[in-house]
Protein backbone atom coordinates (compact mmCIF):
# COMPACT_ATOMS: atom_id res chain seq x y z
CA UNK A 1 0.00 0.00 0.00
CA UNK A 2 2.64 2.98 -1.19
CA UNK A 3 -0.71 5.44 -1.37
CA UNK A 4 -0.58 5.86 2.44
CA UNK A 5 3.28 6.42 2.22
CA UNK A 6 3.72 9.17 -0.82
CA UNK A 7 0.23 11.04 0.85
CA UNK A 8 2.41 11.65 3.82
CA UNK A 9 5.57 12.25 1.97
CA UNK A 10 3.32 14.93 0.68
CA UNK A 11 3.47 16.55 3.95
CA UNK A 12 7.06 16.52 4.30
CA UNK A 13 9.44 19.47 3.70
CA UNK A 14 12.32 17.10 3.06
CA UNK A 15 10.93 15.08 0.60
CA UNK A 16 9.54 18.23 -1.24
CA UNK A 17 13.10 19.42 -1.45
CA UNK A 18 14.68 15.86 -2.46
CA UNK A 19 11.85 15.49 -5.39
CA UNK A 20 11.91 18.81 -6.32
CA UNK A 21 15.61 19.04 -6.70
CA UNK A 22 15.22 15.81 -9.07
CA UNK A 23 16.12 16.67 -12.49
CA UNK A 24 13.53 14.79 -14.49
CA UNK A 25 10.91 16.06 -11.64
CA UNK A 26 9.80 18.91 -14.48
CA UNK A 27 9.37 16.41 -17.13
CA UNK A 28 7.12 14.63 -15.06
CA UNK A 29 5.07 16.88 -13.69
CA UNK A 30 4.31 18.45 -16.41
CA UNK A 31 2.31 15.57 -17.54
CA UNK A 32 -0.31 16.75 -15.50
CA UNK A 33 0.65 20.43 -14.52
CA UNK A 34 1.29 21.60 -17.83
CA UNK A 35 2.24 25.58 -16.91
CA UNK A 36 3.07 27.69 -14.61
CA UNK A 37 1.31 30.85 -15.59
CA UNK A 38 -2.14 32.51 -17.01
CA UNK A 39 -0.09 32.86 -20.36
CA UNK A 40 1.01 29.33 -19.95
CA UNK A 41 -2.30 27.48 -19.76
CA UNK A 42 -3.95 30.03 -22.42
CA UNK A 43 -3.01 27.41 -25.62
CA UNK A 44 -3.76 24.18 -23.55
CA UNK A 45 -7.20 26.00 -22.85
CA UNK A 46 -7.70 26.77 -26.32
CA UNK A 47 -6.63 23.25 -27.68
CA UNK A 48 -8.76 21.11 -25.22
CA UNK A 49 -11.93 23.29 -25.93
CA UNK A 50 -11.14 22.82 -29.85
CA UNK A 51 -11.37 19.75 -28.99
CA UNK A 52 -15.24 19.70 -27.85
CA UNK A 53 -13.75 19.55 -24.11
CA UNK A 54 -14.53 21.67 -21.19
CA UNK A 55 -12.57 22.53 -18.25
CA UNK A 56 -12.23 23.41 -15.01
CA UNK A 57 -9.01 25.03 -13.61
CA UNK A 58 -7.47 25.10 -10.64
CA UNK A 59 -4.72 27.45 -9.38
CA UNK A 60 -2.27 24.62 -7.61
CA UNK A 61 -1.05 25.69 -3.73
CA UNK A 62 -2.27 24.87 -0.76
CA UNK A 63 0.38 25.56 2.03
CA UNK A 64 -1.04 29.23 2.78
CA UNK A 65 0.60 31.08 5.65
CA UNK A 66 -0.58 34.60 5.97
CA UNK A 67 -3.36 36.41 4.95
CA UNK A 68 -1.75 38.61 2.42
CA UNK A 69 -1.05 34.84 0.45
CA UNK A 70 -4.74 34.18 0.50
CA UNK A 71 -5.36 37.47 -0.89
CA UNK A 72 -2.72 36.47 -3.96
CA UNK A 73 -4.62 33.32 -4.40
CA UNK A 74 -7.71 35.23 -4.87
CA UNK A 75 -6.41 37.38 -7.19
CA UNK A 76 -4.59 34.71 -9.11
CA UNK A 77 -8.13 32.74 -10.15
CA UNK A 78 -9.13 36.89 -10.96
CA UNK A 79 -6.73 37.07 -13.60
CA UNK A 80 -7.76 33.84 -14.93
CA UNK A 81 -11.11 34.75 -14.85
CA UNK A 82 -10.32 37.89 -16.97
CA UNK A 83 -8.04 36.34 -19.46
CA UNK A 84 -11.17 33.86 -19.84
CA UNK A 85 -13.28 36.83 -20.30
CA UNK A 86 -10.99 38.00 -23.39
CA UNK A 87 -10.99 34.62 -24.63
CA UNK A 88 -14.77 34.34 -24.86
CA UNK A 89 -14.94 30.74 -23.28
CA UNK A 90 -16.71 31.65 -19.48
CA UNK A 91 -19.02 28.60 -20.82
CA UNK A 92 -16.67 25.99 -21.43
CA UNK A 93 -14.70 26.89 -18.58
CA UNK A 94 -15.12 27.13 -14.74
CA UNK A 95 -13.07 26.96 -11.49
CA UNK A 96 -11.96 24.89 -9.11
CA UNK A 97 -10.94 26.24 -5.86
CA UNK A 98 -9.31 25.15 -2.34
CA UNK A 99 -10.74 26.83 0.56
CA UNK A 100 -7.08 26.60 2.71
CA UNK A 101 -5.74 28.79 -0.67
CA UNK A 102 -8.33 31.21 0.78
CA UNK A 103 -6.91 31.77 4.39
CA UNK A 104 -9.50 28.69 5.79
CA UNK A 105 -6.47 27.09 8.09
CA UNK A 106 -5.80 30.66 8.93
CA UNK A 107 -5.66 31.39 12.54
CA UNK A 108 -7.47 34.71 13.61
CA UNK A 109 -8.90 36.38 17.00
CA UNK A 110 -12.44 36.45 15.70
CA UNK A 111 -14.81 33.57 15.71
CA UNK A 112 -17.44 33.13 13.04
CA UNK A 113 -20.87 31.49 13.17
CA UNK A 114 -22.21 30.71 9.88
CA UNK A 115 -25.47 28.83 9.54
CA UNK A 116 -24.31 24.96 8.84
CA UNK A 117 -25.19 22.44 5.99
CA UNK A 118 -27.91 20.80 8.49
CA UNK A 119 -28.75 20.70 12.40
CA UNK A 120 -27.68 23.45 14.91
CA UNK A 121 -25.19 26.15 13.54
CA UNK A 122 -22.12 25.21 14.04
CA UNK A 123 -19.53 27.58 15.58
CA UNK A 124 -16.01 28.20 13.34
CA UNK A 125 -12.83 29.39 14.36
CA UNK A 126 -9.65 30.32 12.40
CA UNK A 127 -9.96 31.69 9.07
CA UNK A 128 -13.70 30.38 7.59
CA UNK A 129 -14.34 33.95 7.61
CA UNK A 130 -11.78 35.47 5.81
CA UNK A 131 -12.05 32.12 3.37
CA UNK A 132 -15.37 33.10 2.60
CA UNK A 133 -14.66 36.68 2.04
CA UNK A 134 -11.55 36.14 -0.68
CA UNK A 135 -13.81 33.19 -2.53
CA UNK A 136 -17.30 35.01 -2.92
CA UNK A 137 -15.42 38.04 -5.84
CA UNK A 138 -14.15 35.26 -7.61
CA UNK A 139 -17.44 33.56 -7.49
CA UNK A 140 -19.46 36.87 -8.46
CA UNK A 141 -16.56 37.45 -11.05
CA UNK A 142 -17.13 33.57 -12.57
CA UNK A 143 -20.58 34.46 -13.00
CA UNK A 144 -20.21 37.72 -14.60
CA UNK A 145 -18.71 35.86 -17.46
CA UNK A 146 -20.93 33.13 -17.73
CA UNK A 147 -19.33 30.20 -15.60
CA UNK A 148 -18.99 28.84 -12.17
CA UNK A 149 -16.87 27.69 -9.36
CA UNK A 150 -16.55 24.31 -7.66
CA UNK A 151 -15.17 23.76 -4.18
CA UNK A 152 -12.85 21.19 -3.86
CA UNK A 153 -13.27 18.83 -1.01
CA UNK A 154 -9.96 18.72 1.35
CA UNK A 155 -9.38 16.60 4.42
CA UNK A 156 -12.06 15.66 6.38
CA UNK A 157 -11.24 18.26 9.21
CA UNK A 158 -12.46 20.88 6.69
CA UNK A 159 -15.81 19.66 4.90
CA UNK A 160 -18.05 21.68 7.77
CA UNK A 161 -16.88 24.91 6.90
CA UNK A 162 -16.37 24.05 3.30
CA UNK A 163 -20.43 23.08 3.38
CA UNK A 164 -21.39 25.91 5.29
CA UNK A 165 -19.84 28.48 2.79
CA UNK A 166 -21.02 26.41 -0.48
CA UNK A 167 -24.31 27.01 1.30
CA UNK A 168 -23.77 30.92 1.99
CA UNK A 169 -22.96 31.23 -1.46
CA UNK A 170 -25.38 29.25 -3.14
CA UNK A 171 -27.89 31.78 -1.53
CA UNK A 172 -26.76 34.39 -4.42
CA UNK A 173 -25.07 31.89 -6.78
CA UNK A 174 -27.12 28.70 -6.71
CA UNK A 175 -24.50 27.18 -9.74
CA UNK A 176 -21.68 27.16 -7.42
CA UNK A 177 -20.63 23.01 -6.88
CA UNK A 178 -18.51 21.32 -4.37
CA UNK A 179 -16.61 18.10 -3.95
CA UNK A 180 -17.33 14.88 -2.13
CA UNK A 181 -15.49 11.79 -1.41
CA UNK A 182 -16.35 8.75 -1.52
CA UNK A 183 -13.88 7.07 0.68
CA UNK A 184 -15.34 9.10 3.95
CA UNK A 185 -17.86 7.57 6.11
CA UNK A 186 -20.21 10.66 6.19
CA UNK A 187 -20.69 11.29 2.57
CA UNK A 188 -23.32 9.44 1.88
CA UNK A 189 -25.50 11.67 4.17
CA UNK A 190 -23.75 14.83 2.56
CA UNK A 191 -24.99 12.93 -0.37
CA UNK A 192 -28.77 12.62 0.39
CA UNK A 193 -28.46 16.31 1.55
CA UNK A 194 -26.87 17.56 -1.60
CA UNK A 195 -29.00 16.04 -4.19
CA UNK A 196 -32.11 16.96 -2.37
CA UNK A 197 -30.93 20.65 -2.90
CA UNK A 198 -30.35 20.39 -6.25
CA UNK A 199 -26.56 21.27 -6.35
CA UNK A 200 -23.80 20.53 -9.01
CA UNK A 201 -21.88 18.32 -7.28
CA UNK A 202 -18.21 16.32 -8.14
CA UNK A 203 -17.97 12.76 -6.63
CA UNK A 204 -14.53 11.58 -6.40
CA UNK A 205 -12.92 8.63 -4.50
CA UNK A 206 -10.88 10.86 -2.44
CA UNK A 207 -7.09 11.91 -2.21
CA UNK A 208 -5.70 12.67 1.21
CA UNK A 209 -4.42 10.36 4.03
CA UNK A 210 -7.51 9.98 6.59
CA UNK A 211 -7.85 7.79 9.24
CA UNK A 212 -10.19 4.80 9.77
CA UNK A 213 -12.40 6.07 11.68
CA UNK A 214 -13.71 8.46 9.40
CA UNK A 215 -13.01 6.90 6.13
CA UNK A 216 -12.51 3.51 4.22
CA UNK A 217 -9.07 2.04 3.80
CA UNK A 218 -9.75 -0.87 1.32
CA UNK A 219 -10.12 -0.23 -2.59
CA UNK A 220 -13.09 -2.39 -3.20
CA UNK A 221 -14.71 -0.77 0.07
CA UNK A 222 -14.25 2.89 -1.28
CA UNK A 223 -15.50 1.65 -4.64
CA UNK A 224 -18.90 0.38 -3.22
CA UNK A 225 -19.38 3.08 -1.37
CA UNK A 226 -18.55 5.31 -4.74
CA UNK A 227 -21.55 3.13 -6.24
CA UNK A 228 -24.23 4.11 -3.92
CA UNK A 229 -23.32 7.46 -3.82
CA UNK A 230 -23.20 7.90 -7.31
CA UNK A 231 -26.83 6.54 -7.45
CA UNK A 232 -27.82 8.66 -4.84
CA UNK A 233 -27.09 11.58 -7.23
CA UNK A 234 -28.22 10.59 -9.98
CA UNK A 235 -31.52 9.86 -8.73
CA UNK A 236 -31.78 13.31 -7.11
CA UNK A 237 -32.81 16.97 -8.16
CA UNK A 238 -28.71 18.14 -8.49
CA UNK A 239 -26.32 17.70 -11.40
CA UNK A 240 -23.92 14.55 -10.76
CA UNK A 241 -19.86 15.20 -11.61
CA UNK A 242 -18.34 11.63 -11.83
CA UNK A 243 -14.61 12.14 -11.11
CA UNK A 244 -13.15 8.94 -11.95
CA UNK A 245 -10.75 7.69 -14.56
CA UNK A 246 -12.06 3.79 -13.71
CA UNK A 247 -13.26 2.35 -16.77
CA UNK A 248 -15.90 0.36 -14.61
CA UNK A 249 -16.91 2.93 -12.86
CA UNK A 250 -17.40 4.65 -15.24
CA UNK A 251 -19.60 2.41 -17.67
CA UNK A 252 -21.44 2.25 -14.04
CA UNK A 253 -22.29 6.49 -14.28
CA UNK A 254 -23.62 5.81 -17.86
CA UNK A 255 -26.22 2.70 -16.54
CA UNK A 256 -27.11 4.70 -13.47
CA UNK A 257 -27.89 7.74 -15.63
CA UNK A 258 -29.96 6.00 -18.05
CA UNK A 259 -31.84 4.61 -15.29
CA UNK A 260 -32.58 7.34 -13.90
CA UNK A 261 -33.67 9.32 -17.17
CA UNK A 262 -31.00 11.60 -17.54
CA UNK A 263 -30.31 13.44 -20.68
CA UNK A 264 -26.56 13.69 -21.80
CA UNK A 265 -26.52 17.27 -20.62
CA UNK A 266 -27.93 16.26 -16.89
CA UNK A 267 -24.36 14.79 -15.62
CA UNK A 268 -20.48 15.03 -16.97
CA UNK A 269 -17.41 13.53 -16.54
CA UNK A 270 -14.53 15.03 -15.35
CA UNK A 271 -11.04 13.38 -15.46
CA UNK A 272 -7.56 14.94 -14.53
CA UNK A 273 -5.09 16.83 -18.01
CA UNK A 274 -2.60 13.84 -18.69
CA UNK A 275 -4.40 11.01 -17.26
CA UNK A 276 -6.41 8.70 -19.99
CA UNK A 277 -6.64 11.63 -22.60
CA UNK A 278 -8.21 9.35 -25.67
CA UNK A 279 -10.68 8.10 -23.19
CA UNK A 280 -11.60 12.27 -22.63
CA UNK A 281 -11.72 12.51 -26.23
CA UNK A 282 -14.29 9.65 -26.67
CA UNK A 283 -16.73 10.54 -24.08
CA UNK A 284 -17.09 13.92 -25.49
CA UNK A 285 -17.55 12.06 -29.15
CA UNK A 286 -20.31 10.38 -27.99
CA UNK A 287 -22.29 13.18 -26.64
CA UNK A 288 -21.36 13.57 -23.42
CA UNK A 289 -20.03 16.59 -21.43
CA UNK A 290 -16.05 15.65 -20.75
CA UNK A 291 -14.74 18.27 -18.35
CA UNK A 292 -10.75 18.01 -17.91
CA UNK A 293 -9.43 19.32 -14.82
CA UNK A 294 -6.64 21.30 -15.74
CA UNK A 295 -4.08 22.56 -12.86
CA UNK A 296 -1.57 25.44 -13.14
CA UNK A 297 1.20 27.48 -10.81
CA UNK A 298 4.43 27.39 -9.18
CA UNK A 299 3.39 25.20 -5.53
CA UNK A 300 2.76 22.03 -7.55
CA UNK A 301 4.01 19.94 -5.11
CA UNK A 302 0.93 18.86 -2.76
CA UNK A 303 -0.88 18.23 -6.29
CA UNK A 304 1.40 16.33 -7.43
CA UNK A 305 2.30 13.82 -4.83
CA UNK A 306 -1.31 13.12 -4.38
CA UNK A 307 -1.66 12.08 -8.21
CA UNK A 308 0.98 9.87 -7.46
CA UNK A 309 -0.97 8.43 -4.91
CA UNK A 310 -3.89 7.59 -6.59
CA UNK A 311 -2.78 5.24 -8.77
CA UNK A 312 0.48 2.92 -8.89
CA UNK A 313 0.58 3.66 -12.67
CA UNK A 314 1.55 7.23 -12.02
CA UNK A 315 3.98 6.33 -9.47
CA UNK A 316 5.76 3.63 -12.06
CA UNK A 317 5.42 6.35 -14.79
CA UNK A 318 7.64 8.47 -12.36
CA UNK A 319 10.28 6.47 -11.13
CA UNK A 320 10.75 5.14 -14.49
CA UNK A 321 11.22 8.44 -15.62
CA UNK A 322 13.84 9.36 -12.72
CA UNK A 323 15.60 6.06 -13.59
CA UNK A 324 16.13 6.51 -17.59
CA UNK A 325 17.40 10.18 -17.07
CA UNK A 326 19.24 8.75 -14.32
Amino acid sequence: MLGPVILAASRSDRMRRLISAAPVTKQVVDRFIPGETVDDIVPIVEELTAGGLELTMDVVGEDITTPEQAAAARDAYLALIDRLAELELGERVEMSVKLSMFGQALPSPTTALIEGPSGPAPTFQGGHELALANVRPVVEAAAAIGTTVTLDAEDHTTLDSMFAIHEELRKDFPQTGCVIQAYLFRTEADARRLAESGSRVRLVKGAYKEPAEVAYQQKHEIDKAYVRILRTLMEGEGYPMIGSHDPRLISIAQELARKAGRKLDEYEFQMLYGIRSDEHLRLAAEGHRMRVYTAYGTDWYGYFMRRLAEKPANLRFFARSMLTRG
